[in-house]
C-alpha cells in the first residue's frame, strides 16, 4: 500500500512539474540572435523598434522592463538614454540608465513630448485626434449645426455657424464631428459604433440658452447642417503606451481601413471589433490571420477552405468600448477587412 501511495505522489508531482515547465517554455523570454547588451536611444526611435532590438517577440517588454524607482517618469525613455541588458536570476532585464547627468528623480524634466512613442506617430497621430467611435447615446446627445450666416448651409474656415444643444465640456475650444461609418459586428450583427470623422475645429465665442455661436478656425471639408459638436480628443498621452499582449483568448475582426485605402498593409491604420469591454488597451498586441481562400475541389466538385495563415501582427492604439484602433507593424502577406486578429 505505501508503495501504491509513493507511486501515486511521484507521478502527481511529475505530472506538475511538468505543466510547470510547459507554462515557463509558453512564457519564456526569447532573446533575438545577435542581440545587443546595451543601446544608446536616438530620436526618431520607437519603443517597438528598440523592444524589437532585444526581444524576438516586442509585445513581451512588460515582462522585460525593470522600472527604476530613482527616476521619475520610469516608463519615459527620452533620446540619449541607454537601455542595458542584465540578468537577474537567469532571467533577462531591461534597465535604463538617463543620458547625461541626473542626480534625482526631479532631475529629469524634459518634455513630455520629447519621450519616445511606442509606434511612429506620423502614421497615427490624424486617428488619434480626428478620428472617434461614438454610441448612440453620445452622437443623439451632442449640439448639432443648425445653420449659418446669411442662410448658408456650408460653411469653411473663418465663417460662422450655429448649433443647437447641451455641450460635452465647457472648453472654448471645441471641434465639429461627422457620422462616417456604422459599425456593426460581422458574425452577430451588434451595433459597435458610428466611426465620427472631424471636419473643423472651432472657437465659442457665444451660448444663448441652447443655441452655440461657433466660429470655425481650421476645415477639413465644409460644414453641414447636422455635424456634431464634441471635445477636441486629446492626442498626446495617448501616444505614450508599451506594448503588451492583448488578454489571453482575445481575438476579433478586421472592420475597416482607416484612410480610404483598399488593401492593408505595413503602417496602415485598421478598426478591430474588440474593444474595452473585452479588457483590451493602447499598446495591446494581436496576430492578424489572412483568412483563407474558398476554392472548388477538382476532383469532387465541392467548396472548401483553406487554411487561415498568419499574415502580421498589430498594435492598438486607441480603444474605445467595443471597437479599437490599430496599427499594422508588420506584414508578410496583403491582408483585408474581415481577416480575423488573435493574441500573438
Amino acid at each position: 500500500m505505501k508503495k501504491l501511495l509513493c507511486g501515486l505522489l511521484t507521478c502527481l508531482l511529475l505530472l506538475t512539474v511538468s505543466v510547470a515547465n510547459a507554462e515557463v517554455r509558453k512564457d519564456r523570454i526569447q532573446l533575438r540572435e545577435n542581440y545587443p547588451t546595451e543601446y544608446v536611444v536616438v530620436k526618431g526611435d520607437t519603443l517597438w523598434d528598440i523592444s524589437g532590438r532585444f526581444l524576438q517577440h516586442p509585445w513581451q517588454w512588460p515582462d522585460v522592463w525593470d522600472v527604476n524607482p530613482q527616476i521619475y517618469n520610469p516608463h519615459l525613455i527620452y533620446p540619449g538614454d541607454i537601455i542595458y541588458l542584465s540578468w537577474i536570476n537567469g532571467q533577462p532585464r531591461l534597465s535604463l540608465r538617463p543620458g547625461g547627468t541626473r542626480l534625482s528623480p526631479k532631475a529629469r524634466v524634459s518634455p513630455l513630448d520629447d519621450a519616445i512613442p511606442a509606434i511612429p506617430l506620423k502614421d497615427i497621430i490624424a486617428f488619434l485626434s480626428d478620428h472617434l467611435v461614438a454610441d448612440e447615446d453620445l452622437l443623439n446627445n451632442a449640439p448639432y449645426v443648425v445653420g449659418g450666416r446669411n442662410d448658408r448651409i456650408l460653411a469653411g474656415a473663418g465663417d460662422r455657424v450655429y448649433a443647437r444643444g447641451e455641450l460635452k465640456s465647457d472648453e472654448r475650444l471645441q471641434a465639429l464631428y461627422r457620422p462616417a461609418t456604422e459599425y456593426r459586428d460581422p458574425v452577430t450583427g451588434e451595433f459597435l459604433g458610428y466611426e465620427m470623422l472631424k471636419i473643423a475645429d472651432t472657437a465659442i465665442p457665444a451660448q444663448e440658452k441652447d443655441i452655440i455661436t461657433l466660429d470655425l478656425r481650421k476645415t477639413r471639408e465644409e460644414v453641414r447642417l447636422l455635424d456634431r459638436v464634441l471635445p477636441i480628443e486629446e492626442s498626446r498621452i495617448q501616444s505614450l503606451f508599451q506594448p503588451s499582449a492583448v488578454p489571453e483568448g482575445t481575438e476579433g475582426l478586421i472592420l475597416s481601413v482607416l484612410g480610404g485605402v483598399a488593401k492593408i498593409g505595413q503602417f496602415n491604420a485598421v478598426a478591430v471589433n474588440v474593444g474595452a469591454r473585452d479588457s483590451v488597451e493602447a499598446g495591446n498586441v494581436m496576430s492578424i490571420y489572412r483568412t483563407g481562400e474558398k476554392v472548388r475541389d477538382p476532383v469532387t466538385g465541392e467548396r472548401i477552405a483553406l487554411p487561415d495563415e498568419r499574415a502580421g501582427l498589430l498594435m492598438l492604439f486607441k480603444v474605445f468600448d467595443k471597437v479599437s484602433y490599430g496599427l499594422v507593424l508588420n506584414a508578410s502577406n496583403v491582408m483585408s477587412v474581415g481577416d480575423k486578429v488573435f493574441e500573438p
